[in-house]
């Protein structure tokens, strides 16, 4: 029996939704379905009761769960002790390519956790304000704004993440209160320069309306942050790295939110090197640590 297929019924039990299930995986909800009708057929058995608020266990689905929650056990014992063997072994470089925001705010800090756990591993990040070419071979994993259409690369939705409009304590103090969204039409603004966006996910002011006047435009989201924090207008900036300036307060943020998606890229054929595997798996697990942060949730209004 592939062990593969049982992780995929283990996370569909679970999640009762091939689209859950799938984003556990990091995969398309079509694997997940594939990989539950082989593993069904090879079984010869129905294992869900497929209807329209979700999946459930037939009989011989529930026969069954007991039996892989006992293998995903054991093999979850058998990784860790293998992780721990290959700790103090583990070598090599690993390129991550990134968002400049991200990348510098968010994976530069957690990247000391990583070479703690692997002393012997050396990580090159590429925190730059455009798109960095897995097919260039600029990096080995790339964090990105757009998923691929095509291309020999294994690629998961690595975390959503939220924008809001911030502005300096001291620019509202000097400027017309801002209580609306036809408000913002006079004010000023700090934005990117719109001929050399790497990205259409950067068009944030198209969907509110072009204000009257942009006073700095950069192609460094981390530039217009200072920009803001100085005083120079208002932005729309990533809750995860804008919050935890205190020079910056929100504004509007019940009423404009802008909602992103990295998506995490590897080329086919470096999925199963070592070095590859343990950073690819330690990006994973520090997104979802970060949730709350990277969906800005962990402040209020300012």
């Amino acid at each position: 029996m592939d062990w593969d297929n049982l992780r995929y019924f283990l996370e569909l039990s679970r999640a009762c939704k091939l689209t859950a299930a799938a984003r556990r995986l990091g995969v398309d909800h079509t694997t997940v379905s594939r990989r539950v009708q082989a593993l069904e057929k090879s079984m010869d058995t129905s294992l869900f009761v497929r209807a329209a608020a979700g999946y459930s266990l037939t009989e011989a689905g529930r026969t069954l769960l007991p039996q892989a929650e006992a293998m995903e056990s054991a093999f979850s014992a058998i990784e860790q002790a293998r992780a721990g063997q290959q700790q103090d072994r583990l070598s090599g470089q690993v390129r991550i390519g990134a968002t400049e925001g991200y990348g510098l705010t968010m994976l530069a800090p957690q990247l000391a956790e990583l070479t703690r756990r692997y002393p012997n591993l050396g990580i090159d990040l590429l925190a730059v304000p455009r798109m960095v070419q897995l097919s260039r071979r600029e990096a080995d994993i790339v964090i990105t704004l757009e998923r691929p259409e095509r291309g020999p690369f294994i690629i998961t939705r690595l975390t959503d993440y939220v924008l809001k409009l911030y502005a300096s304590a001291n620019y509202l103090e000097r400027h017309p209160p801002i209580k609306h969204r036809d408000d913002l039409r006079e004010h000023t603004f700090v934005s990117y320069i719109d001929d050399l966006l790497y990205s259409k996910e950067l068009l944030y002011l198209d969907e509110i309306g072009k204000p009257r006047h942009i006073a700095v435009r950069s192609t460094s989201i981390l530039a217009q942050q200072q920009a803001t924090s100085a005083g120079a207008g208002i932005a729309i900036l990533p809750s995860f790295s804008a919050d935890a300036d205190p020079r910056l307060r929100r504004v509007l943020s019940e009423q404009i939110e802008f909602t992103r998606t990295f998506w995490m890229l590897i080329p086919i054929e470096l999925k199963d090197i070592a070095r590859m595997k343990v950073t690819w798996n330690f990006l994973r697990e520090m997104a979802q640590a970060n949730q709350a942060l990277l969906l800005g949730t962990l402040v209020g209004e300012g």
